[in-house]
């Protein structure tokens, strides 16, 4: 799992983060907003430090293995591309453009490109992704997996989310001196 925000949350208080289905560009936007709230907790870790955390390397492949810790938030990171993971122990609610669901291990499935999640880890989790790549710098790897914004997916990828390039957008705002007033 891509890990970017954690910090410390009561059961009491999960059930109020889960939000009804509502519009997908409404939801990144919110999704947006609680990381930027969580990121300013006291407590809150980044990227890498968010959580135990191991990588791993086969003919092709990077493996990364993420250990959600129980009772705590998480927000992934923004993915580029298609790929499969793995809960191989806990359990977690879990947000994304689709919906609310919850997950328990053992479980798998396929992360869509354009994928982002807010995560409620019930009790210890083991997430694992798995990327195709020959690449072994990890850096190198985030980069071609990883969007730091949704402006940065693939063409086809905001093509299929419903979202225009920022690029596209900006000719159609048009600024004039009435309109400073």
């Amino acid at each position: 799992m891509a890990n970017v925000v954690e910090s410390s949350v009561t059961e009491d208080q999960e059930t109020e983060m889960i939000p009804q289905k509502e519009e997908a560009s409404d939801l990144r936007a919110r999704m947006l907003g609680f990381e930027s709230a969580i990121s300013q907790q006291p407590g809150a870790k980044f990227g890498d430090d968010a959580g135990p955390l191991s990588h791993f390397f086969a003919d092709g492949l990077y493996i990364r293995q993420y250990t959600g810790l129980k009772n705590t938030i998480a927000v992934s990171k923004l993915h580029k591309t298609n790929h499969p993971y793995f809960v191989l122990e806990g359990c977690a609610s879990i947000i994304t453009e689709e919906g609310p669901v919850r997950i328990e291990a053992p479980h798998w499935g396929i992360t869509k490109a354009g994928t982002k999640r807010i995560l409620y880890f019930h009790e210890e989790t083991i997430w694992i992704t798995v990327h195709a790549t020959e690449e072994t710098d990890l850096e190198k790897i985030e980069d071609v997996v990883i969007a730091k914004t949704y402006d940065d997916l693939p063409e086809s990828t905001k093509k299929s989310l419903g979202i225009e390039s920022r690029t596209k957008q900006i000719p159609s705002l048009i600024i004039t001196k009435e309109s400073e007033v």
